[in-house]
């Protein structure tokens, strides 16, 4: 998704003020202290194939935690699963929220709305963390110079096609910073910049990072990748749409945007969301 930041932010010029209300909106209060040192938030529509293998790594990590397992609360937002996600996730101990809308970034919002950790983590369903995240984001964030962060992935198998569709977002992430995987910041970061934009059906991490790396950078600060624990990420859209469909993709994705907002929306709506383009629950 990252050859499509420049052109994203061309879009929703009047997101700053709306991103504000959602977030005050739900309630995420910066001054409150905070009961645990990690909030980890794991955004989840019908994730019941993917969340236990996620859930079972994150527990893991947490045992590793120098800090202890008990400062890290683990948040599930549920977004109108109908399967077992809100079942599995309650069952082995998480923080249950529901959030109706289907815009990723809303669900992002809920989790965070419903945290008290210090360091906000973001985390997708279909992915599994390193057993030393905790850890190393700790250390990374004690940086006074860096504002946020991503671990970066490794991917769960690849082909040909694969490799080639992530070289093509390497130069991007080497540029920028940006990157995927654990994402992390403050707190009080997170509430400065709006938390996610809610305008945004896709590429909203891009956002979030960009607009957080601005905040940033009167303080002297930038952003960090962490590759030592990269999380693993699965292939899934890979797995559906065959191993060479990200340029095509790209090509559907620009055309649309020089031509067509609406033909973008109807787009993401189908990749990202239509439950009947998902491979699994």
């Amino acid at each position: 998704m990252y050859v499509f930041a420049h052109i994203f932010r061309t879009h929703n010029t009047s997101w700053t003020n709306m991103v504000s209300r959602s977030v005050e909106e739900k309630n995420l209060n910066v001054r409150r202290r905070a009961a645990f040192r990690f909030s980890l938030i794991i955004p989840a529509h019908n994730e019941q194939d993917y969340l236990p293998a996620l859930l079972d790594s994150v527990e893991i990590a947490r045992l590793h935690y120098k800090g202890g397992s008990n400062a890290i609360e683990v948040i599930v937002a549920n977004n109108a699963s109908t399967d077992r996600t809100a079942e599995i996730a309650s069952a082995r101990g998480c923080l249950l929220v529901h959030e109706e809308k289907r815009v990723i970034a809303a669900v992002r919002n809920a989790g965070a709305a419903a945290s008290q950790g210090e360091i906000l983590t973001f985390i997708d369903a279909d992915s599994r963390i390193h057993p030393n995240t905790f850890n190393a984001i700790d250390r990374a964030i004690l940086n006074n110079r860096v504002i946020a962060g991503a671990t970066g992935v490794s991917m769960e198998r690849v082909s040909l096609g694969i490799v080639m569709a992530y070289m093509v977002m390497v130069p991007l992430t080497w540029a920028t910073g940006m990157d995927t995987g654990v994402v992390f910041c403050r707190r009080s970061d997170f509430v400065a910049i709006g938390g996610y934009n809610e305008q945004k059906l896709f590429a909203e991490d891009v956002d979030f990072l960009w607009r957080l790396r601005h905040l940033g950078g009167p303080r002297g600060q930038k952003l960090t990748r962490v590759t030592s624990i990269k999380a693993v990420t699965s292939m899934r859209k890979f797995d559906q749409h065959g191993d060479w469909h990200y340029f095509s993709l790209i090509a559907y994705a620009l055309y649309g945007m020089c031509f067509s907002s609406k033909r973008v929306e109807e787009f993401a709506k189908k990749y990202w969301y239509d439950d009947r383009n998902r491979d699994k629950g």
